[in-house]
């Protein structure tokens, strides 16, 4: 896949990913990707999940989850990351 794909630097693909969340219909307030790592041909994203003072997901979890779920497969299909 990574013949197809664009060589990115880690900090440019998270510069684009945050600019996606903040432009998506479901982008909540301190929804951020900090991290990204490449797991073969995806790349995973990470960040803040509003988990509550227990350590346990909030109602906001799945909206994060899905939102990192929705870069890895937009982003995975254009980029990997340089090493």
């Amino acid at each position: 896949m990574r013949a197809t794909t664009q060589p990115i630097e880690r900090e440019a693909l998270l510069a684009e990913a945050n600019n996606i969340i903040r432009q998506h219909e479901d982008y909540l307030r301190g929804m951020v990707a900090t991290e990204v790592e490449q797991k073969g041909s995806v790349l995973v994203f990470r960040g803040e999940f509003f988990l509550d003072s227990d350590g346990l997901p909030t109602a906001k979890t799945t909206a994060v989850f899905n939102m990192f779920k929705h870069l890895a497969h937009i982003l995975s299909e254009k980029y990997h990351l340089l090493n």
